[in-house]
């Protein structure tokens, strides 16, 4: 109850902190012209391309430790963003070189702080087949032992199931073992996972990893950034074992104190395109060389903001535009899939679990995961882009065509002032179509965001929303949609 009331006040902050900010809107733009090209461009959306990144010391705080009764709310929530679907599911982050399969007469490194067990191994287990999920499961390097890392494959492959395991990822974030210290002893002195640590370091290092564990897929190389991407090629090349190639991205840096760093978490921050298509086009080089060698890209950890996210600004609803943007953005650059990264009481969680006296699990949905929904139904697996032309400015437009035919637009204004009307152009000479709409009170509202109409609300005991999302009929001109987009919303426009 305690949480409760601190999130409600919380909310209630922010709102009134919003109403200051961002008041007043709805203020009318020019119209704005887009014309979306007939012919599909790009790879077709795969399966899975959206999942969730969880931390090995946090994952039964989600699923409870009773492995025939995981939560059925978190059940619904991942299932949800893979409909139809194997969920890819990664399990991993800061406690990936944290944890350990404890070692007969091996006391553990003064870096590891989690020692999986059996019961989580059954209750992960159980998490994949209620799922029919696929795991990526990170790998301890920082330890650099590689008979801890073998003792750690062996024991995950057996306890939870081959056939539910994607990949074993070494390490988290190897280009930083450098730069962050790995832990700080009781006297405060700081102890670094390497030193001087390279590609190069890290290369010998996963070859001798890989021939340490069981003969399964590996990920790499889980950099936080492009330090190392330059030569990713040659990583490829010496590690014949690799079977995805992964890469974290967060745009903006909670840990950040300077409000004039463009990495500072604010909603103008967030909502700038250098955190949307500024990520994901860089990207675009490492992904035709992954593809060149036959491998996925994953960005199997992704969210607004490194250091468990920014309070007012990645848990509301800014981020709800900044994912359903960012998604189409790394999308149409060619990656596989992403993997949003969340913890319990982390300010970029998108939703928070909880259990009451009577043991009924309930979660309180965060405004990013509404953005993830709007995506799903706007990009189904065999889907493709469709080229938009269209004026440079906050207002964004996506445009798929589905194995059907059947083709989705979706119109972001990140404009937090004005309306805009936005007339499409689309192929052929549509007659009529439906709207979505995806809004909130406010671009910081933490609370009170609709899709087509329907919310989670307060709590939600089902994990789903009450009713299918409510689209309105609209009609066309000459083929051409006329839409009316208030500022910070956005609107899926379906054709078929």
């Amino acid at each position: 109850m305690a949480v409760v009331l601190r999130r409600r006040a919380r909310i209630a902050l922010v709102a009134a902190l919003g109403s200051l900010l961002w008041a007043p809107l709805g203020a009318r733009a020019d119209t704005i012209s887009a014309v979306v090209a007939p012919t599909p461009v790009g790879q077709p959306m795969g399966p899975g391309f959206v999942g969730v990144s969880f931390e090995y010391r946090a994952l039964h705080l989600y699923t409870g430790r009773d492995p025939d009764a995981i939560d059925p709310v978190l059940l619904a929530l991942v299932s949800q963003l893979a409909p139809g679907q194997s969920p890819v599911i990664r399990i991993g982050g800061d406690s990936t070189d944290g944890s350990w399969w404890p070692i007969r007469g091996m006391i553990a490194p003064g870096g590891i702080y989690y020692p999986i067990t059996q019961g989580w191994l059954r209750t992960t287990r159980a998490l994949a087949a209620d799922l029919n999920a696929k795991l990526i499961l990170g790998i301890n390097l920082a330890a650099g032992r590689p008979a801890i890392a073998a003792a750690e494959g062996r024991a995950l492959i057996s306890g939870i199931g081959r056939q539910y395991i994607e990949a074993l990822e070494i390490g988290n974030e190897p280009d930083l073992y450098s730069v962050f210290p790995w832990y700080r002893d009781l006297g405060g002195h700081n102890y670094f996972a390497r030193h001087g640590y390279t590609l190069l370091d890290y290369t010998n290092q996963f070859t001798q990893w890989g021939n340490a564990l069981p003969n399964i897929p590996l990920a790499g190389p889980a950099t936080s950034g492009p330090t190392w991407m330059g030569d990713l090629g040659d990583f490829i090349l010496f590690e014949p074992k690799l079977g995805l190639v992964t890469y974290h991205r967060y745009p903006l840096e909670a840990c950040i104190a300077d409000p004039t760093s463009p990495l500072f978490p604010s909603i103008a921050n967030l909502l700038a395109d250098s955190s949307s298509t500024g990520i994901a086009a860089p990207l675009a080089s490492y992904v035709q060389v992954a593809h060149a060698h036959g491998l996925p890209f994953r960005v199997d950890e992704l969210n607004s903001a490194s250091c468990e996210g920014a309070a007012g600004v990645s848990d509301t609803f800014a981020s709800t535009l900044w994912v359903l943007d960012t998604l189409f953005n790394l999308a149409s650059v060619g990656v596989d899939g992403v993997n949003i990264h969340m913890l319990p009481g982390s300010d970029y969680e998108l939703f928070t679990v909880s259990r009451t006296a009577t043991g009924v699990w309930q979660a309180f949905v965060h405004p990013e995961y509404y953005g993830l929904l709007m995506f799903d139904q706007a990009f189904p697996p065999g889907a493709q882009l469709l080229p938009v032309t269209a004026p440079a400015g906050p207002v964004k437009i996506w445009a798929t065509q589905g194995t059907d035919g059947t083709i989705r637009v979706v119109v972001i204004n990140k404009d937090l002032t004005s309306d805009h009307t936005v007339d499409l152009q689309l192929p052929g000479t549509p007659i009529s179509g439906a709207l979505e709409t995806l809004q909130a009170p406010a671009v910081s509202s933490t609370d009170g965001v609709t899709l087509g109409g329907q919310t989670f609300g307060d709590e939600t005991t089902t994990g789903t929303l009450p009713a299918a999302p409510a689209a309105a009929a609209v009609s066309a001109t000459s083929g051409v949609f006329s839409l009316d987009v208030p500022a910070a919303s956005a609107e899926l426009l379906t054709i078929g």
